[in-house]
């Protein structure tokens, strides 16, 4: 369809089970980096990922061939 322009942005938080304070910050950018990757090898773009100790937050722009399913 000719002139039609789409954005379809998310925040997703994964969260520690519990709320336990996990994440240690030797390896949290390890891990940021990783979960960065996984939304990019979706065709999707990885605006930014960042959490603390028990969560992680990431701000995606999605593609609208991708389906959002919740579990």
């Amino acid at each position: 369809m000719a002139n039609t322009y789409h954005q379809i942005y998310l925040q997703l938080v994964f969260a520690v089970k519990y709320r336990n304070a996990m994440i240690d910050n030797e390896w949290k950018s390890k891990l940021c980096g990783v979960i960065g990757n996984l939304i990019n090898e979706l065709n999707c773009k990885t605006y930014i990922v960042n959490g603390v100790e028990d969560h992680i937050h990431c701000l995606i722009g999605l593609k609208p061939t991708i389906a959002v399913q919740c579990r």
